[in-house]
């Protein structure tokens, strides 16, 4: 089959590899329809996220069933048209059955461990995501193996195109988990960092959740135009950390946004002076947005991480956060708790997904998605690519 595969650092080639093939009875395999780059990917792509061999990227997929292990049961038949949450994840263990998928006990046995180290003692399993993450192949790909196919798989009624169901895959469950995590009721100002895919998600998540007033906050015009004209947001282009805090201060009257969102992670664009801190410091990347989220939310205010953060970093504002009495939360997005009940927002017409694509290419000019989407040209938002 064709699939896209890492080489090494900003090298993805689509090659010819081996088909996919039942592993274990619970498995299934899938013809993928559609997939899609997620700003997930580009960590890997960057080198900052190690893989030393090459491996099939991508973890938001969809398609038909072409086969099912044994142990699959009548959870999915052969013809069945799905989508497949991002984690890997069995479904029985302890953080399964607590609706915490993504730190499974069992899809990732090399380097699963409680510490939530740099190389080791990594959470669960995620598709198309390096070694440390279970070493599974992903999606980008004509076909792909699915484990525990009885419990991640959720099938997508025929009312719905592809591209209107995709991001249930991971960027819609996660931009949902944002606004979750801080226990939105209904009323609050939220402060979104990062106009991106995830970042429009967790305002359309926002929305649907009561929020009265939702701004999004990003380095670049056109994002920002994206997310204005995709999910109603009111937008602030930053120009440095100062500056934007005081923006969304002077909108709640000074106190800072109830919560706030990051949806940016490690990799935000930085300056010389950035970078040689972070050489200095040892460290990857930079936290200066998730610091930046500590400011501009209120005091006892909640500030959720859906951006990637992967390395220790010196002088984190810890006296800040105490100080303010600030609940922070993050993580990889619980995806099949939420799954069921979006994909009905969705069949109820209640949010629209597929408005955020602004690129669909073939498989075989995936290395040039990856491009555009890193790079920022093109306007680009999201990719979709077609096996």
């Amino acid at each position: 089959m064709k699939a896209l595969v890492i080489h090494g650092m900003r090298d993805v080639r689509v090659d010819t590899v081996d088909d996919p093939k039942i592993e274990d009875a619970r498995d299934a395999i899938i013809r993928v329809t559609s997939t899609a780059i997620c700003g997930s990917d580009l960590h890997i792509y960057n080198g900052s996220i190690p893989q030393p061999r090459p491996m099939v990227l991508g973890h938001e997929f969809m398609g038909i069933v072409e086969e099912v292990g044994k142990g699959v049961g009548g959870k999915l038949k052969v013809g069945d048209r799905v989508v497949v949450p991002f984690p890997i994840a069995c479904g029985t263990c302890y953080f399964c059955n607590h609706e915490l998928p993504g730190h499974c006990e069992n899809s990732n046995p090399d380097h699963y461990g409680p510490e939530g180290g740099l190389l080791t003692e990594n959470g669960g399993a995620l598709f198309g995501y390096t070694d440390l993450y279970g070493g599974y192949n992903g999606g980008q790909a004509e076909y792909v193996r699915v484990p525990y196919a009885d419990f991640g798989p959720r099938v997508i009624p025929d009312s719905l195109t592809d591209e209107q169901a995709l991001f249930l895959t991971d960027i819609f469950p996660t931009g949902y988990s944002g606004i979750d995590w801080a226990d939105v009721k209904g009323g609050e100002t939220i402060a979104i960092f990062g106009a991106g895919p995830v970042g429009i998600m967790a305002a359309k998540s926002a929305w649907l959740r009561g929020a009265a007033r939702v701004v999004i906050v990003d380095t670049l015009q056109y994002r920002l135009d994206k997310a204005k004209a995709t999910a109603n947001v009111e937008t602030i282009l930053w120009e440095d950390a100062k500056s934007t805090v005081e923006q969304i201060r002077a909108v709640t009257e000074g106190r800072g946004a109830d919560v706030c969102v990051e949806c940016v992670g490690f990799e935000p664009d930085r300056d010389l002076l950035d970078r040689a801190k972070a050489i200095i410091n040892l460290e990857k990347g930079s936290d200066k947005v998730l610091t930046t989220c500590l400011s501009a939310v209120r005091r006892g205010g909640v500030v959720t991480v859906l951006g990637v953060y992967a390395t220790p970093f010196d002088n984190f504002p810890i006296g800040q956060f105490f100080d303010k009495g600030i609940t922070i939360r993050g993580g990889q997005a619980p995806a099949q708790k939420h799954i069921d009940k979006l994909l009905q927002y969705v069949v109820e017409g209640k949010v629209r997904l597929d408005d955020i694509i602004t690129h669909r290419l073939p498989l075989a000019e995936a290395a040039h998605g990856y491009d555009i989407f890193r790079n920022k040209k093109e306007d680009c938002v999201k990719v979709v690519l077609k096996p």
